[in-house]
């Protein structure tokens, strides 16, 4: 793993471009050990067999990036709640998740040259994600359309797929706004 990879730091409504070159050249851990149980809590829940089954949620490389990222998503405005408290860990979440799509780009054969680029675009497809469900969230914007746009990439699901995908998405969002800080932290991530 190259240690200048650029990750995105999501606080807020604002991105700010965050190095953590330096961490590892230093070998300090700063705290992302911690959270690697919550993003494979995240990514185990993506893989829930039911978002391909019931939700229509395509069982491709895309449809598995898209579930990760919509699951991330909420986690990550979950912990905006938190104000400066959950800034570190998204951050933390954010470069973890740079980290294991980096791997999956190089397993797949992206060379040097362009895995920059492809984590490029995957950082700015969450950045999409999380004002698209904070916006729905927050009833400026409909939820079923986010999931349309960001989730299915604009292919509508049959309409039985759609409500279950959209009930489980709000029944996790409702279900991370139960938790504590320190419960979200310690990997309670809510299973539907």
């Amino acid at each position: 793993m190259p240690p200048h990879k650029a990750v995105r730091r999501f606080a807020g409504k604002q991105e700010q471009r965050v190095l953590s070159f330096l961490s590892r050249i230093f070998g300090r851990d700063s705290g992302r050990s911690a959270l690697v149980p919550l993003y494979n809590a995240i990514v185990s829940g993506a893989r829930d067999p039911a978002w391909y089954v019931e939700g229509g949620v395509g069982d491709t490389v895309d449809g598995r990036f898209d579930m990760v990222a919509g699951l991330l998503s909420l986690v990550l405005i979950r912990l905006e709640a938190e104000g400066e408290a959950g800034a570190g860990p998204s951050a933390l979440l954010a470069e973890i998740f740079v980290d294991d799509m980096d791997g999956q780009l190089r397993q797949d054969g992206i060379g040097d040259i362009v895995v920059g680029k492809h984590i490029g675009r995957m950082m700015a497809a969450l950045g999409g994600r999380i004002g698209a469900y904070r916006a729905a969230f927050a009833g400026e914007a409909d939820l079923d359309e986010a999931l349309l746009r960001n989730l299915y990439r604009g292919e509508a699901p049959a309409p039985a797929a759609m409500a279950f995908t959209a009930a489980r998405i709000r029944a996790i969002h409702g279900a991370l706004a139960t938790l504590s800080l320190k419960q979200l932290l310690a990997a309670e991530f809510p299973r539907p």
